[in-house]
């Protein structure tokens, strides 16, 4: 079944649902994105979309996809979705398609970890908490402006953040470790101490397991850089002009405050017993519970 570009979303067979790593596989459900988030790395054309950004492809053979490989599958590891398209859009209220795949991944003793910027996650808590306390889940939460006036511009169709620290809160309650990714940080609109110490404050609340952050800053390439531009014209008048003359055409678009704010954060992560560094954050996502490394080394 094909629904038609531009009436939301249309559905497709895919060939494969695992890809990347064997021992970190990644498995994106949907590919495009309604968040409307201002910065999108995604809608950069090296990702070749050939229909509507927000006309959602929907890899409908998704779940009997994973199942088979699963089934098939001798080493357990870690499952990561939600890198490139979030599985908890508005269109998993209708379809569950994430759900189904949370189902499987319980049933055949694998791990999950789960990339969000939707409270839709809540839904499935229970389930996550199952996944949990048989193999491995952790629950990751994007938060790049404290304040929800703000976030609301910068990403105007998704869970404000106050809404995003519940979710991480309520993990907490569930025992689920969380990480939370800090990025991108916006030059001249979000990359200040006030902002900073308030997103780790909160994440040091909510008891996050560990923060990525790579730099106080963005990426800006062709096909996102224009919709960034755009974005700016109607939010933040004159600040576009200011962003060609500081960075031209760079790739890399650091905060001038960059070396301060990151010694905050390394500072802050430090007194609250926070991981803080990618490899040590990446490094927890993937590992499995010993259990199971001892049984697959004996199939």
């Amino acid at each position: 079944m094909i629904f038609k570009k531009g009436t939301g979303m249309h559905f497709v067979d895919a060939k494969g649902i695992l890809h990347g790593s064997t021992g970190f596989p990644s498995m994106n459900i949907y590919r495009g994105c309604t968040h409307g988030c201002i910065y999108c790395d995604s809608r950069s054309t090296c990702y070749q979309f050939h229909h509507p950004f927000e006309d959602i492809e929907v890899k409908q053979n998704a779940p009997q996809l994973l199942e088979q490989t699963l089934r098939a599958r001798r080493n357990k590891c870690v499952i990561k979705t939600g890198s490139m398209s979030d599985p908890y859009m508005p269109c998993e209220e209708a379809l569950r398609m994430t759900r189904s795949c949370l189902q499987i991944i319980l049933k055949y003793g694998f791990g999950v970890s789960v990339q969000t910027k939707s409270d839709r996650i809540l839904q499935d808590i229970e389930l996550l908490e199952e996944i949990s306390n048989t193999s491995k889940c952790v629950v990751e939460i994007t938060l790049t402006t404290y304040e929800d006036a703000l976030c609301r511009i910068v990403e105007p169709n998704v869970s404000d953040t106050s809404h995003r620290i519940k979710v991480l809160q309520e993990m907490k309650k569930r025992r689920i470790p969380t990480i939370v990714w800090l990025t991108p940080i916006l030059p001249f609109i979000n990359d200040t101490e006030e902002n900073i110490r308030g997103i780790l404050n909160a994440c040091a609340d909510a008891g996050v397991k560990g923060i990525i952050c790579f730099d106080m800053g963005l990426t800006l390439r062709e096909g996102n850089r224009e919709y960034y531009y755009a974005a700016l014209d109607r939010h933040f008048p004159e600040l576009k002009e200011r962003y060609i003359r500081t960075y031209g055409n760079s790739y890399l678009v650091p905060s001038p405050d960059s070396e301060k704010l990151m010694r905050i954060f390394h500072e802050t992560c430090e007194k609250n017993g926070i991981l803080h560094r990618p490899e040590d954050c990446f490094g927890f996502m993937q590992e499995m519970p010993k259990k199971f490394e001892q049984f697959t080394l004996f199939e």
